[in-house]
């Protein structure tokens, strides 16, 4: 890694908005004559606490190979300026077209500038180059969506997801953070100004339950060809934004590289799972479109993927069997499809006649994982399907005589009838070894009144035969000879996935079902060019005070109420640089009846604690989450103090009722 600490670091810089507000940012500034191409980094999670230790392993590298790299907090967020008022709002996007005018114009600037960004960043990086600012030439984006409502932590092919109400707390915790008393003398009159105005997330996102213009906004595939610069698409196997790089390069008409390894909502070279070199991509790609080097980036293959084996899945991060392969081009020439069939508990070769009954208990799903596996704690991972195996209906292949490859989304076409006039499927397909261990290999969970329909669903009519298509998820696997691919069907997904209002038997007619699986086959491999092991990078050096601690809890009550208890405390540390200490605590309850999906709960509480010295303050947000079958109600409690004599500074309180349409 060349010219290794040859950088200067501008902790504090504020940057002018039009309307007067200013944004605070750090700014690595590389060594030698400039002017230099810029990568900017923005996201509201705080550059001087929240993503500081992260921040430490990025910059400093892209500095050192010669880009001025510009980290700003959202407007509302960290030390910034603002109100943050909801995700990608237009005032977010206004602004950030604004930094990228204002960064090109400086003198230290060639006036090139790129976006690198995961999850948020990696969202208003595309979207930012959906407005077509003049300045902006190219943009990495990882663990992204370009699709809000269907592919997003809230909806899931009309399905609500359990994270609309987690997110909606973990957001809520970060924006209700107060600004540094060392860079803002007006830190608690700002403080208490945001956390007045802190609006109540979840309830806002869960009005929006079809696909209209809320979601529409923000979302790139609205127009797929105003995106017209450089894109390296990344995510992980692990992670939940598995589809994204693929829709990308199938659908941008600039340059666009997609890059799929093995690893969960994390950079690449932070990932506890198969870690790789993502500075060397970075770096690449931007000095090919920022540099204008000539460096072989745009002949790299297309798709660049960690084709998966069979290996023992844990909660906990483990290494991942596999190897590195490429596509030249995507869609590719080197996928066939092949059709199984529904038979009785098994996958065929042929059409079956007859029928097969779905109607699972409401908590199938405890196996799943989180769905942003490894973003917070160890434990979030699915684990072996054997549970929830046993609780759905499966159909399995024989043992398979020569070894199997899958590349691309299977798609599974039902005909069926439901007794009820909401109903679910959820879909996984998993590699079972010859030793019984079952291992997620792609799922979909899919509220069948959107079935086609995103826009207007429709009640379903109890006894008609109705037809549905539903994809996977994106997934690149090998299964080994004597192992057996597993379609496994649910009606529900709990906690991940909250469950139809009513017990639903789902019929499936035999005759119109079958699995279409994409395989792959290839005579000679095309170079993979994968990236290599991480490299050497800085790391912040934090005093670590209390240690990171996660533990998970299943209890069955005497009624039959099924409980899955999370803790997770994840530590407490001191800022080197500035002595800021912080650290959080969250606990969230799940629990359902098996019978009863209306029993389904969430009860939820984050603590944050931040200070230095004499200067300390604490914020804690509880929450729950309830239904019956025609309504939704939230409650959430936001209660915050200062000093070590904990002084209530402000206590707000939300309760919602909020119709669940077809939900």
């Amino acid at each position: 890694m060349a010219g290794q600490n040859s950088h200067t670091l501008i902790n504090d810089q504020w940057i002018p908005l039009p309307d007067g507000r200013r944004l605070a940012a750090r700014v690595w500034m590389p060594s030698g004559l400039g002017p230099f191409p810029a990568i900017l980094e923005y996201l509201p999670y705080r550059k001087r606490d929240g993503t500081a230790p992260r921040d430490e392993t990025t910059h400093p590298v892209f500095a050192d190979a010669g880009y001025v790299c510009v980290r700003i907090d959202i407007a509302g967020s960290g030390d910034s300026d603002g109100h943050l008022k909801d995700e990608y709002c237009e005032q977010e996007l206004d602004d950030g077209e604004a930094v990228l005018e204002w960064i090109a114009a400086q003198s230290w600037c060639s006036g090139n500038v790129g976006i690198i960004g995961i999850s948020w960043g990696g969202f208003n990086g595309l979207q930012l180059a959906y407005r077509q600012p003049e300045a902006l030439k190219a943009v990495v984006s990882v663990a992204s969506t370009s699709d809000r409502f269907i592919d997003d932590c809230r909806y899931m092919d009309g399905c609500l997801l359990t994270d609309n109400f987690n997110w909606s707390a973990q957001l809520s915790t970060y924006q209700a953070r107060p600004p540094d008393p060392e860079i803002r003398e007006d830190w608690r009159e700002e403080w208490v100004s945001r956390m007045q105005g802190l609006p109540f997330f979840g309830a806002k996102w869960l009005c929006h339950q079809t696909r209209d213009e809320y979601w529409e906004h923000g979302s790139v595939c609205e127009d797929f060809s105003r995106v017209t610069v450089p894109v390296l698409a990344v995510t992980g196997w692990a992670d939940a934004y598995v589809n994204t790089p693929l829709i990308l390069l199938e659908n941008l008409n600039g340059p666009t590289k997609a890059l799929i390894g093995a690893w969960e909502h994390r950079y690449a070279h932070l990932s506890r799972v198969n870690p790789s070199d993502f500075h060397s991509e970075v770096i690449g790609w931007f000095d090919r479109w920022l540099k204008y080097e000539q460096n072989g980036a745009e002949d790299l293959p297309s798709y660049r993927a960690f084709m998966q084996e069979h290996f023992n899945p844990q909660p906990v991060s483990t290494p991942r069997r596999g190897r590195w392969v490429a596509e030249t081009s995507w869609p590719s020439p080197n996928i066939r499809h092949m059709n199984w069939y529904l038979g009785k508990s098994a996958l065929t070769k042929s059409v079956q006649n007859g029928t097969v009954t779905v109607a699972t208990p409401a908590h199938v799903g405890n196996a799943g994982g989180n769905y942003y596996a490894g973003m917070l704690a160890e434990n979030e991972l699915p684990g072996d399907q054997r549970p929830d195996d046993a609780l759905s209906v499966c159909f399995d292949t024989p043992a398979l005589d020569d070894p199997l490859e899958l590349m691309g989304r299977a798609c599974l076409t039902i005909n069926f009838l439901v007794n009820r006039p909401v109903a679910q499927i959820v879909v996984r397909l998993c590699d079972v070894s010859p030793d019984g261990v079952s291992q997620r290999i792609s799922f979909r969970a899919v509220n069948l009144t959107y079935h086609g329909n995103n826009e207007t669903p429709e009640t379903l009519s109890p006894g008609k035969l109705y037809s549905a298509t539903i994809k996977l998820n994106e997934c690149a696997h090998r299964l080994r000879k004597g192992h057996k691919l597993r379609l496994a069907l649910s009606n529900s997904y709990w906690p991940m996935v909250w469950p139809a209002p009513e017990p639903v038997i789902l019929e499936l007619d035999l005759a119109g079902c079958k699995l279409d699986l994409p395989i792959r086959s290839v005579g000679v491999e095309t170079e993979a060019a994968a990236p290599d092991f991480p490299q050497d990078h800085p790391i912040l050096m934090s005093q670590i005070l209390r240690h990171p601690d996660s533990t998970v809890r299943f209890e069955t009550l005497p009624d039959g109420t099924f409980v899955r208890e999370n803790e997770d405390d994840l530590g407490e540390t001191r800022n080197p640089d500035h002595g800021l200490v912080s650290g959080y605590r969250i606990s969230t309850r799940y629990s359902i009846h098996p019978d009863n999906p209306t029993s389904a709960k969430i009860e939820s509480r984050w603590q944050f604690s931040c200070g230095r010295g004499k200067w300390q303050t604490e914020i804690e947000i509880e929450g729950t989450m309830t239904c019956d079958r025609d309504n939704f109600y939230l409650t959430r409690k936001l209660r915050s103090t200062e000093s070590v004599h904990k002084s209530e500074v402000v206590t707000k309180e939300w309760s919602e009722s909020i119709p669940r349409g077809l939900l």
